[in-house]
């Protein structure tokens, strides 16, 4: 090769060396990896790539494949800690899906760290005690599930890290003193649980910044708390024995979004002022013993789609202003004490996902306004309003599709109609009919028996006659 052609190839390296080098440079912008590929499988240590960095160079910033790799490691002391609760860390418990969907770690360095734990369906060997939670101090999320371990007391640096608690048929019994500790929570969940304590104002009285608290089927025991985080948003206290009056400081939290009290012994009278409750969406206080009438106050609620009243003592006639509220999707007022006539017309009753009336006995429904093809579970009423005898079945199983709906409410409305105008004994010749249409077949078929039997004896005489 001459020196003209070796000087062009030389040229030619020179010219195209920086090109190449610019492409791959980790500022440049053609060079930053999509979502789901990762640095570190571009360049497999399994396969080197012709421009992966060489291993004697020094880790920085500037090499993503180095900095990233060391970035994905857990701290050994959390790594150690989830061996004992049987999470695997062969693969990487901060590679995301993690194992069991269980772990999510910070991007801190040189070592990673735990930020959420979930543990599912704990086997009876495994070690949980304040000893291996000394290493998680830097988890903000914690959840138990179907973990009924021994409960344990969590050490003062976790505490303070913790902003989130779940646990669901885990740790057995509790206390509320144990649950007091976690007093940085914005999020507190418990369910299937046995809580011993007097009142839930234990658990909660120290949490001054929750905003969503669920201590549902926990054998909870006491009244209603007098104070809240006015910035809560979600309250689920159901399936307990709490007992006494709704207070009406609870109508103070103007960013509650769900109230469930529902299946306590709640008594008295609901706060006229429950209206001031103005973004709730879901309220429920079913299977209580709740009296008085529904507060109108009730319909400066704009955006309620659940109200769940059924199962107690609750009296008066049912309010008209309830159709008025033009986002309610759930109307649960069966098993009270309600009187009169339904407010209700069709078109507000097909507009609701779910209605339930039943269980008032002295409620009875405007058969003008109302299908009778719904079963409402109450009678219609009579010329003076009040309850009548039920329809008969054969109008109460009409069955609706959404193909035939319109032949359906003419039929119902046409067999109303003649119900009305014909008397209760109407089906009565109908009856008769229907016997005396037998009696002629019977008689038909007498007459053809005797003609066979005269002929026959005529041709046994006419034979012997001729014979």
């Amino acid at each position: 090769m001459d020196h003209k052609h070796s000087a062009l190839l030389i040229t030619l390296f020179l010219i195209t060396y920086p090109i190449n080098i610019y492409c791959f440079s980790p500022h440049s912008p053609l060079s930053s990896p999509s979502p789901d590929k990762s640095p570190i499988k571009t360049h497999s240590p399994s396969k080197p790539s012709r421009l992966s960095p060489s291993p004697s160079l020094p880790s920085s910033p500037s090499n993503p494949s180095t900095s990233l790799s060391i970035h994905s490691e857990l701290e050994p002391k959390q790594s150690q800690a989830l061996r004992s609760f049987n999470i695997s860390t062969t693969k990487d418990p901060c590679f995301q899906p993690s194992p069991h969907n269980a772990t999510l770690c910070n991007s801190e360095k040189p070592f990673r760290h735990l930020i959420s734990l979930r543990l599912l369906n704990c086997s009876d060997n495994v070690e949980m005690s304040t000893t291996t939670f000394k290493s998680l101090n830097t988890l903000q999320h914690l959840e138990f599930l179907n973990c009924p371990v021994s409960p344990f007391h969590f050490p003062d640096e976790l505490i303070a890290s913790l902003r989130s608690f779940t646990c669901v048929n885990s740790l057995r019994q509790l206390t509320g003193v144990w649950f007091s500790r976690l007093k940085n929570l914005t999020d507190l969940t418990v369910s299937q649980v046995m809580v011993n304590t007097p009142r839930p104002s234990i658990i909660l009285g120290n949490m001054k910044n929750l905003r969503s608290v669920t201590i549902s089927n926990t054998n909870l025991t006491g009244t209603l708390p007098k104070t809240w985080n006015l910035n809560i948003t979600h309250i689920d206290l159901s399936g307990n024995r709490l007992k006494g009056n709704v207070p009406n400081s609870l109508t103070l939290l103007s960013d509650l979004e769900f109230l469930n009290l529902s299946s306590n012994a709640l008594t008295g009278e609901l706060p006229s002022s429950l209206g001031d409750l103005i973004t709730l969406r879901i309220l429920s206080f079913a299977s209580n013993s709740l009296s008085g009438s529904i507060p109108e106050s009730i319909l400066k609620i704009p955006g309620l789609l659940h109200l769940d009243l059924s199962s107690n003592h609750f009296n008066g006639t049912i309010p008209k202003f309830l159709t008025e509220m033009k986002e309610l999707k759930y109307l649960n007022l069966e098993n009270n004490n309600f009187h009169g006539v339904i407010p209700f017309n069709g078109s507000f009753i097909k507009r609701l996902a779910v209605f339930m009336v039943g269980g008032n006995s002295n409620l009875c429904y405007n058969q003008s306004i109302v299908p009778s093809k719904l079963k409402l579970g109450i009678a219609p009423c009579d010329k003076d309003g009040l309850p009548g005898s039920p329809l008969p079945d054969s109008l109460l199983d009409l069955s609706l599709s959404s193909d035939d709906s319109s032949s359906v409410d003419n039929k119902v409305g046409n067999e109303s109609s003649h119900k009305a105008q014909t008397p209760a004994a109407a089906p009565a010749p109908v009856k008769r009919d229907s016997r005396h249409e037998l009696s002629k077949i019977v008689l038909g078929v007498a007459i053809g028996l005797s003609s066979i039997v005269f002929l026959i004896v005529f041709l046994v005489f006419l034979s012997k006659w001729c014979g």
